[in-house]
């Protein structure tokens, strides 16, 4: 219950997977101890954690089949234990082998919820390991957890895509209304949100509203900014709207960084500027029957 308590307290899937396995490596005596994702070709060490000798290397990558993670997702979600690599049928011969000696493998697929695999949790040593009933179930629990955290942050990133919605008016004009506080990761998902969309459909125009920002600081007013010289590079106007005077006063240099930016109080006055009226149509349609 306190390992799922800390996973709802981490910023993002990285700083859930350095913790646990920070935490193996307290429970467990095993040298290294990493978390690994794959595509289906290449095998990616997303985190490593080395004791005494660095046997894994954060960052490292190589084809999938040539990895003892995919001897572990062939096996299924129970633990994979090869006790000797040197000896068992499964590992004697692939060509990792001879970096390892008589060391020891486990590993556990980490799912996504729908049971497709994310990657694996794996332990490696040179030396012959010994891995109790305890070991093996806490692999097994801390697999599970970096599936609960895996689907919380997909959870955040669809949220926060949410509450940054490109809403279009016409063809070619489109609004991003951007609601609530903003920090530096939802400004970085908000720009892959907007300058996807944009690649995906023509745009002249796109008004970022930022009335209903709660807060700003220097940090996501660099975002902002960045935001706006991307629109500008790939050929679509920004327009800003809703600026208000506690981001002048916060971010001082925010406004002066956006001369010849098209700024407006306003969407309405955003939207005249771009030659649209806006008028209510209630009483001419009740007018025309």
């Amino acid at each position: 219950m306190e390992t799922a308590h800390e996973a709802k307290g981490f910023g993002n899937f990285d700083d859930a997977a350095a913790y646990i396995l920070q935490l193996l490596s307290k429970q467990i005596g095993i040298n290294s101890l990493f978390i690994a994702k794959n595509d289906g070709e290449t095998n990616k060490i997303i985190k490593a954690h080395n004791s005494s000798k660095s046997l894994v290397e954060e960052g490292s990558s190589m084809p999938l089949p040539q990895s003892y993670c995919s001897l572990s997702i062939n096996h299924g979600p129970t633990p994979l234990i090869i006790e000797d690599v040197s000896a068992s049928e499964l590992t004697r011969s692939m060509a990792i082998t001879k970096n390892y000696g008589q060391g020891t493998f486990i590993g556990v697929p980490v799912y996504y919820s729908d049971r497709t695999v994310y990657g694996t949790i794996c332990g490696l040593d040179d030396q012959s390991h010994k891995l109790s009933e305890e070991d093996l179930s806490t692999f097994e629990m801390m697999s599970t957890l970096l599936t609960y955290v895996l689907e919380l942050e997909k959870a955040n990133q669809q949220i926060q895509t949410l509450t940054a919605p490109i809403v279009p008016v016409t063809k070619g004009v489109a609004i991003v209304p951007v609601i609530g506080e903003i920090t530096a990761s939802r400004a970085e998902v908000i720009i892959k949100h907007v300058l996807g969309k944009c690649s995906q459909e023509s745009m002249d125009y796109l008004i970022i509203d930022v009335s209903g920002v709660l807060q700003i600081n220097s940090t996501v007013g660099e975002y902002l900014l960045k935001l706006v010289n991307i629109l500008k590079v790939i050929g679509v106007t920004p327009v800003i709207t809703g600026i208000q005077p506690f981001m002048a006063l916060k971010v001082p240099h925010f406004a002066a960084a956006l001369k010849g930016v098209m700024i407006e109080a306003n969407l309405e006055t955003a939207l005249k500027q771009l030659g649209f009226v806006l008028i209510k149509e209630c009483k001419e349609k009740s007018d025309s029957h």
